[in-house]
């Protein structure tokens, strides 16, 4: 029977704090102006050139995602290049979209980056060094032909003014670190985060303990009137409590036998076969996240790789099974505009401006990324699982 108490038991509090965490220490060290110096700064190494700017900006959001995580990216970056591209006198569509796409690409490529990658953590044994050996192999090749792909749409049809391209190489980006000492001090912070994660099978500390020791010691040692608007407005309670609803949903699925349904049905197709229940989960992923949130879709998911795994009844079959998950739900995000947190994030930020992003527009475009990224690890899984 559903009651209260089994819903708020299937809460995976481990997963809640964790996101508190990394929330508490990305708005300490957005208060140092750090994120607004590497976007300008990276915009002067592009010499203004638009085209160099997005290829130079897809990888930054890419390295920043994967350990800050694709939602509070997005939400550092797009102001910076909406302002980066007023100064241009250019539309910040293309760089909008590209960098949603690397939010997604680059958040699959560690535990902590991607929602969908948090949750699996947090449901599986793979700890943060896990995810690396295995995600990031494949997100460093589809980062490569994605930037092949945007130079191929986008270089012929962007052009600025000399004008423009000196308003902008005129910025004095060291003007824009607020709190050098607050950030030396958050960088260490951050990269000790970074090295327990790491070491997490060893030292036996849940990702929750890690992130939220990181956090609160950021916000005890920074401007404490501050503290009360960082805990109102910098911690994104709507997302917190969309997950403790989310996983209450989910374990409804599980008590009602429709996720047990799901599982037999996979089983009956690919007979427990890993090779092929691999293909089916990376493909179906892929396809469904693009169409429904990828968070909601891995949540449901999850429990149905746990059935399995009890039907197949061997452990070292399901790891592929697992890094196609992963791999499908992140990168199919991409697919659409509601494919993901971040592309609905980004959305918001575009709309609030007052550019407009259609469906069709995006979708053109995300669908030609995403295709490329799951053909690529299509063949990732199969040569290094299978080969």
């Amino acid at each position: 029977m559903f009651t209260k108490k089994v819903a708020f038991a299937a809460i995976d509090w481990n997963v809640i704090f964790f996101l508190i965490g990394m929330m508490l220490v990305i708005s300490v060290m957005r208060q140092t102006g750090v994120f607004m110096y590497l976007a300008i700064k990276i915009a002067k190494m592009a010499k203004g050139k638009p085209i160099l700017i997005i290829l130079l900006m897809f990888l930054l959001t890419t390295v920043i995602s994967a350990f800050m995580g694709s939602v509070t990216t997005i939400m550092i970056l797009i102001p910076i290049v909406l302002l980066i591209a007023s100064e241009l006198k250019i539309s910040p569509i293309p760089f909008i979209i590209t960098m949603i796409i690397a939010s997604n690409g680059g958040g699959a490529a560690t535990m902590i980056g991607d929602p969908p990658n948090i949750l699996i953590g947090s449901a599986t044994e793979y700890n943060f060094i896990d995810f690396i050996v295995n995600l990031t192999p494949p997100v460093l090749m589809i980062t490569f032909f994605s930037l092949g792909l945007i130079w191929l749409l986008y270089h012929k049809g962007m052009r600025v003014s000399n004008e423009s391209r000196a308003r902008l190489m005129s910025y004095n980006e060291k003007n824009l670190i607020k709190d050098r000492k607050l950030l030396i001090i958050s960088i260490i912070v951050l990269i000790l985060m970074l090295a327990a994660l790491s070491l997490q099978g060893v030292l036996h500390i849940e990702t929750a303990t890690i992130a939220m020791t990181a956090g609160l010691f950021l916000l005890v040692i920074s401007d404490r009137k501050k503290v009360e608007h960082i805990l109102a407005n910098d911690i994104d309670w709507v997302t917190i409590f969309f997950f403790m609803g989310l996983f209450m949903i989910v374990e409804s699925l599980v008590e009602t036998g429709f996720i047990n349904m799901i599982a037999t049905g996979i089983m009956n197709i690919t007979h427990g076969e890993p090779k092929s229940t691999s293909m089916v989960i990376l493909w179906v992923s892929g396809v469904f996240s693009a169409i429904i949130d990828n968070v909601p879709f891995v949540a449901a998911m999850i429990p149905v790789l746990e059935r399995l795994g009890i039907l197949i009844n061997n452990p070292d079959s399901m790891h592929p099974i697992w890094w196609s998950l992963a791999l499908g739900t992140c990168l199919g995000g991409n697919g659409t505009m509601i494919g993901a947190s971040a592309n609905i994030v980004a959305i918001g930020i575009a709309n609030r401006n007052g550019f407009h992003i259609s469906f069709k527009e995006y979708s053109k475009i995300g669908a030609l990324f995403t295709l490329l990224a799951i053909i690529i690890s299509t063949g990732y899984i199969l040569l290094r699982y299978f080969g």
